[in-house]
This record gives structure tokens, C-alpha cells and sequence, in this order.
């Protein structure tokens, strides 16, 4: 379509965004389990194990990401994290992701593992390394 044509040039760009948006939500979650900040009904209690380790893998991971910095292998990590997170803390719950609260575990995911084929995009500090 004619119309849409010229938006191809942006796409770096948009791919930027999506990459620093997605983290910056992303890093709440790290921030939430870590620091029950925002507070929330729904931070860690027992920081130990597997909420610690998703923790500073959210926090962590998301800084990085957010920063465009060793893109690939930190989406790939977190993807990784994503999936596991479904499978034990929300499928068990219910089979359909809106009931159990597992669409934004899949969003992620599926986020990230796009973004280890298609790399940070643009305002990435990855681009000054590989330059």
C-alpha cells in the first residue's frame, strides 16, 4: 500500500523504541521483586531462589536492554527467563493466558526472542561497539 511505503526508512528506529519501551516496562518487574517498588500486593515476599534470580534478571537484564547494550544474548536470557516463568508460575493456574495472568509473560517473551534475530535497532549502544 502506497501509503505505508515510506515507513519502511523508520524502521531502526521503531525497532529502537520497542527495544527501550519493552525493557523499561520490563525493568518494573525486576524493580518490584527486588525493591517492592511500585508497591504492590504482588511483590516477592521471600526473596530467595527463583524470585531473587527473576529479579535480577529483570532489573539487570532490563537496564541492558533499555541501554541496547549485549542485545542478543540478554533478550535470548530473558526470553528464556519468560518462558519459564509461563510454564511454572502461570500455566499451572489456568490453561488460558488472560485468566492466569500469563499475557504479559508471553508478550515478553515473544518480544525478545524477536529481538535476538532482529538486534537492538537504533539508540543502541551495541551499534558504537560494533563500529
Amino acid at each position: 500500500m502506497k501509503l505505508f511505503d515510506g515507513l519502511a526508512r523508520y524502521q531502526p528506529q521503531a525497532l529502537g523504541v520497542l527495544r527501550i519501551m519493552t525493557a523499561l516496562q520490563f525493568i518494573e518487574h525486576g524493580t518490584q521483586k527486588l525493591f517492592n517498588f511500585p508497591a504492590s500486593d504482588h511483590a516477592a515476599t521471600a526473596l530467595s531462589g527463583l524470585p531473587l534470580a527473576a529479579g535480577i534478571l529483570e532489573f539487570a537484564g532490563g537496564i541492558l536492554l533499555a541501554l541496547g547494550l549485549f542485545t542478543r544474548p540478554v533478550a535470548f536470557l530473558l526470553a528464556g527467563e519468560m518462558a519459564i516463568a509461563y510454564f511454572m508460575a502461570h500455566m499451572p493456574r489456568d490453561f488460558f493466558p488472560v485468566n492466569n495472568s500469563g499475557d504479559s509473560a508471553i508478550s515478553f517473551c515473544f518480544i525478545f526472542l524477536y529481538l535476538v534475530f532482529a538486534g537492538a535497532g537504533a539508540f543502541a549502544l551495541d551499534n558504537r561497539r560494533s563500529a
